[in-house]
């Protein structure tokens, strides 16, 4: 018999302002416990995560940028950059 994962996602808060959408989501089970801010910039058309610690998670949702890595390409959703 085959297993199904059991992590799950919650949506802790989201919020959208002049075309920015900042998502707060806590991903939990199958021994993940991780806070990640999703932003999606509509004017943009860019989009990025931010794994952050819980502690944060917060202020890394009402401050995305001040916590994103720029160089890092890893940080970038894929087709998210021009």
């Amino acid at each position: 018999m085959t297993e199904q994962a059991t992590t799950q996602k919650t949506e802790l808060a989201q919020r959208s302002s002049n075309g920015l959408e900042v998502t707060l989501v806590w991903v939990h089970g199958d021994n993940e416990n991780e806070t990640i801010v999703l932003v999606h910039d509509e004017r943009e058309g860019t989009s990025f995560e931010i794994p952050v610690e819980r502690h944060f998670a917060l202020d890394a949702y009402y401050h995305p940028f001040a916590y994103r890595t720029f160089g890092d390409e890893a940080s970038l959703l894929a087709g998210a950059v021009r």
